[in-house]
């Protein structure tokens, strides 16, 4: 099982949750995070620091986020490890629950 970087980070990108990763498994794009499924050790330390909910276990994913599984392996292919906390964007707060973000997303 794997932890999840959902709607909720696109154009916030809070990176709490990446000082806490034991096996450095995020990875870092434009505006939003992902989680390497392959390095992912379901520790779940990652998921209580996101300010904004965007992170969630495997199984409890919700129905309309499944694509993010696959768009989480995908991009973490691609996109460089992140280790260190950073400020978000200045905008990020605006961006907050916004719903169906998923346009905005940044490759």
């Amino acid at each position: 099982m794997t932890f999840v970087v959902t709607n909720n980070c696109i154009k916030c990108k809070y990176t709490d949750c990446v000082e806490v990763c034991p096996v450095d498994c995020f990875h870092e794009g434009p505006n939003f995070l992902v989680i390497d499924p392959e390095e992912c050790i379901d520790c779940s330390l990652c998921e209580p620091e996101c300010p904004i909910n965007a992170i969630y276990a495997e199984e409890d994913l919700p129905e309309n986020m499944n694509n993010y599984l696959q768009l989480n392996a995908d991009l973490s292919a691609d996109w460089p490890v992140i280790t260190m906390q950073k400020d978000p964007p200045a905008d990020a707060a605006e961006w907050e629950n916004v719903e169906d973000k998923l346009q905005y997303l940044e490759r």
